[in-house]
C-alpha cells in the first residue's frame, strides 16, 4: 500500500471547500434529494458525497464538479460558450509566452 502524503493546504482553500461542500449539502436538500441518490447520478459513492459536503480537500475535483452541477451550483460567472471563449483567450496569451515555457506537444503519426 503506497505511503499517504501529507499535504498542508492554505486557509483560503480550506475555508473555500468547505463553504463549497455546504452549498451542495444546502441544494441538496432544496432539491429533496437524499445523499444516496445524489451519490447514484453522480457515479460516486455516498461516502464521497459526504467527504465532498465535509469540504474534504482530497476528493476528486471531477467528482466535486460532477455533483456541483447536478444540484446547479453555478461554477463559474459564465456560460458554456463564454467559456470556450476564455479557454481560447487563455491559449493566446500561452502563445506570447517563450517556447521553453510552453509544453511541447508530440506529432502523431496515425498514417495507417
Amino acid at each position: 500500500m503506497p505511503k499517504s502524503i501529507a499535504r498542508t493546504y492554505s486557509q483560503y482553500s480550506r475555508e473555500a471547500a468547505a463553504l463549497l461542500g455546504a452549498l451542495i449539502r444546502e441544494a441538496r436538500n432544496e432539491r429533496k434529494l437524499t445523499a444516496q441518490e445524489l451519490a447514484d447520478r453522480a457515479g460516486i459513492s455516498r461516502g464521497m458525497l459526504q467527504r465532498i459536503e465535509k469540504g474534504n480537500l482530497k476528493c476528486e475535483i471531477g467528482a466535486v464538479f460532477e455533483v456541483a452541477t447536478i444540484v446547479g451550483i453555478k461554477l463559474f460567472d459564465a456560460d458554456g460558450s463564454d467559456l470556450v471563449k476564455q479557454l481560447r483567450h487563455t491559449k493566446e496569451k500561452l502563445a506570447l509566452m517563450p517556447k521553453s515555457v510552453r509544453r511541447k506537444s508530440k506529432k502523431v503519426n496515425d498514417d495507417f
